[in-house]
């Protein structure tokens, strides 16, 4: 018989995996099925082992409260985060940096992001997305992702930087396409050796951050030197002054802004290319939709204060998260022993927490796989576990920038749907390429219907 004292000094269950590469195989082949597996098999703490490395993953809001919030001085950004790629493409900004220098990078950041500042935005993701659509042909047959991709770009360039990217954007687009394509597929072996071996891959890699760097620095330089408030994220950092009157140097408004570059434009442009992927397939939810934009804008292009109005917008993008969040996984690492779930839980243990397998947990959504707005009907979040649906993460660490990515997901929605209907198209198959983000691994190939 097996006591409870016994029983909590017991690993969780978990698939067996290889006797030395441990459950990276399975991992590498099918991530998603495999951590939906694991959560349907063992339950709500899972034991993996991955090439050497001991991993918990959290399948219950409770524990992954435990790991954002009730303890979160407890763990800091896991092994992922520091890996090489990532490391160098983003230094130490906020996704990356711990202890007191995050707090000072967030207290010096949390301005920029006030609701009244990101208010003043508006107007430019609108005006970028009527250039977009004012460019599109009818009847053209297009990857939206990739349109997706260019059009958050521009708009992250205008409100970082002003107007002093014009000219540069296309350059910047292209290094951050080399560079996101290299973090795909940091799951399997082959790619975590080659980050440590010359390759060209690697080469190519370490030559678009560079390309970025210049740009970035060369902003920043001319910035400094002109003293100029432009009203854009970029002269927020620069003006920002810690307690002691410190500022940021120039390494670190660097590493906010590339950070501020990659996540203000990726997650958004994967919000919206999944959304259209799912309209596509839901013909009534798209006519749902049209319905609301004609009763509340007539035509007209959308603006911050129609907001409120526009619930059923607001509950497709919710949904489109639910089912295909853009940061699809959470990863921490135990700084001291602790226990989760009664597992004892010792220092260097990597802990994941994934929203993929979360939000389709049907103890919290019924009929989870799908696509359904209608259920963010009568304050549904509210009747659920905060953590049962987190796609913006959660903690002191939650993403700085959720705001404004809401804000402009709904406006790039609301513009773009009254204009154009998208529809599906022959091409690749649309399949989910977890990395560091939920990408459609060979695009999502769509017709444009001008309305």
């Amino acid at each position: 018989m097996i006591t409870v004292a016994m029983a909590t000094a017991l690993a969780p269950p978990g698939p067996k995996g290889h006797f030395v590469l441990g459950n990276l195989p399975e991992f590498s082949r099918d991530p998603l099925g495999f951590l939906e597996m694991c959560a349907r098999e063992y339950g709500d703490v899972v034991f993996l082992r991955v090439a050497g490395v001991d991993s918990f993953v959290l399948n219950h809001p409770d524990y992954i409260d435990e790991v954002l919030v009730a303890n979160a001085r407890n763990f800091h950004k896991n092994r992922t985060t520091r890996m090489r790629p990532l490391n160098l493409l983003l230094g130490n900004g906020l996704v990356s940096s711990e202890g007191d220098f995050w707090k000072r990078q967030r207290r010096l950041a949390q301005p920029a992001f006030h609701r009244d500042r990101i208010a003043a935005y508006a107007d430019a993701m609108t005006g970028f997305t009527e250039r977009m659509l004012d460019r599109w042909q009818n009847g053209e047959t297009k990857d939206i992702h990739r349109g997706m991709m260019g059009l958050t770009l521009e708009i992250v360039a205008k409100t970082l930087f002003g107007a002093d990217v014009a000219g540069v954007a296309e350059e910047v687009g292209a290094a951050l396409e080399v560079a996101m394509d290299r973090m795909s597929g940091q799951n399997t072996w082959i790619r975590l050796i080659d980050n440590y071996v010359p390759t060209p891959g690697r080469y190519r890699f370490e030559r678009a951050v560079k390309r970025l760097d210049k740009v970035i620095y060369e902003i920043i330089r001319q910035r400094r030197a002109s003293g100029d408030d432009q009203g854009d994220l970029l002269s927020m950092l620069l003006a920002a002054q810690d307690e002691d009157g410190s500022q940021m140097t120039d390494r670190q408004l660097r590493d906010e802004v590339m950070t501020l570059f990659l996540a203000g434009h990726e997650t958004t442009a994967l919000t919206l290319s999944w959304t259209w992927h799912l309209l596509a397939k839901h013909p009534e939810i798209e006519a749902a939709l049209l319905s609301e934009l004609q009763s509340v804008l007539g035509g007209r292009t959308p603006t911050i204060g129609d907001l409120g109005q526009l619930r059923y917008t607001e509950k497709i993008i919710k949904e489109s998260m639910r089912l295909y969040p853009p940061a699809w996984s959470i990863g921490r690492e135990a700084l001291t022993d602790c226990k989760i779930g009664g597992y004892h839980v010792a220092a260097g243990t990597q802990v994941f927490m994934i929203q993929w397998t979360m939000h389709r947990d049907p103890r919290y959504f019924a009929s989870p796989d799908q696509f359904d707005p209608d259920r963010w009907d009568n304050d549904f979040e509210k009747t659920i576990p905060k953590y049962a649906y987190f796609p913006f993460g959660g903690g002191p660490r939650q993403c700085i920038g959720n705001s404004f990515a809401m804000m402009e997901a709904m406006l790039l929605l609301a513009a773009i749907a009254q204009r154009a209907k998208l529809e599906a198209a022959p091409g690749p198959a649309v399949v989910p390429a977890p990395s560091v983000t939920l990408r459609p691994k060979n695009g999502i190939t769509m017709t444009i219907q001008k309305r």
